[in-house]
């Protein structure tokens, strides 16, 4: 019987080395080496995320996709996991604090949920070399929108809209820096939710979450304060990105090697992250997410036009 456990359990690792291998194009090198790489490379997005406060999906997909020999659909896979893993860990807090309102999440939930499998499956249906380029032009977009985004802490809008006012959205958080409550509502629902449906799509085909565009439009278009919107963007990613996420676990997309070590990486190291935002500059940081990527970006896209650096 034991021999027939280690005979077993070969097979099982032989197969592993095969599927890794192929997975990322290089059957000389070892199984091994991919995981541990994604472990060491996943720990220091997390880091940096954290301390930037942008989701580690925005920066996973394009730096292990411009810089690992895996296909664009495992890493695509694995990314949403990534959103999802910090999203779950964050939201029940987030909720409980009055950071998240549940009024808000689900009208824009549905339909970024929605459109993000029909994202899902538009990228899965896309060659590579074109989802590279795109993928490219995105974060090279999302770089300058960094760039030249500011946030308003807490906006000042005239009237709740109608929608917002009919779905009663609103709420009140304590303001620890003030010492006070605010209360807060929001307006421009409807072009809000137009919005969201093509965020959902963008964070299904390229499987990068979407924090990077939910806090604007929560923020800016919506004028929901900050705080707010940043509870609201993590509470909508544990919707939005399971739907997504289902159909690349459908598609045979997420590959376990792949994906476990990219998540423990994310969630160890944005935990140091946290813990060194207290002493970090936060416009050092800014600048290092923008030029990673910009690096990811621009890289992505010469790959895709077949331009060899």
């Amino acid at each position: 019987m034991f021999e027939n456990f280690i005979t077993h359990a070969s097979s099982i690792f032989a197969a592993t080395n095969v599927a890794v291998a192929q997975a990322a194009g290089t059957p000389g090198i070892p199984w091994w080496v991919w995981p541990l790489a994604l472990l060491f490379t996943t720990f220091l997005i997390g880091i940096v995320a954290a301390l930037a406060g942008v989701g580690g999906s925005v920066l996973y997909v394009p730096i292990v996709s411009s810089f690992f020999p895996f296909h664009m659909d495992f890493i695509r896979g694995s990314g949403l996991f990534v959103a999802l893993a910090c999203s779950l860990s964050a939201a029940p807090k987030l909720l409980k604090s009055n950071y998240a309102s549940l009024r808000l999440v689900i009208p824009l939930a549905l339909l970024a949920s929605a459109s993000s499998i029909g994202g899902a499956l538009i990228g899965l249906s896309l060659p590579q070399n074109i989802l590279k380029i795109l993928l490219g032009a995105l974060i090279t977009s999302i770089a300058i929108l960094f760039i030249f985004s500011k946030n308003s802490e807490i906006p000042k809008i005239d009237r709740p809209d109608a929608l917002a006012r009919f779905l009663n959205i609103g709420g009140a958080y304590f303001e620890s820096s003030t010492g006070k409550d605010v209360n807060w509502s929001v307006w421009r629902l409807p072009q809000a939710l137009v919005l969201f449906s093509g965020i959902g799509v963008i964070a299904g085909m390229f499987g990068i979450g979407a924090g990077w565009a939910n806090v604007p439009v929560l923020n800016l278009l919506m004028g929901a304060p900050l705080k707010i919107a940043v509870g609201t963007s993590m509470s909508l990613l544990a919707i939005t990105d399971t739907s997504a996420a289902w159909i690349y676990l459908n598609q045979g997309a997420v590959l376990p090697i792949v994906t476990v070590p990219s998540v423990l990486g994310i969630m160890v190291g944005s935990r140091i992250g946290v813990r060194l935002l207290r002493t970090a500059k936060p416009k050092s940081i800014r600048y290092i997410v923008i030029l990673m990527l910009l690096l990811a970006g621009v890289k992505s896209l010469l790959d895709g036009l077949g331009v060899k650096l």
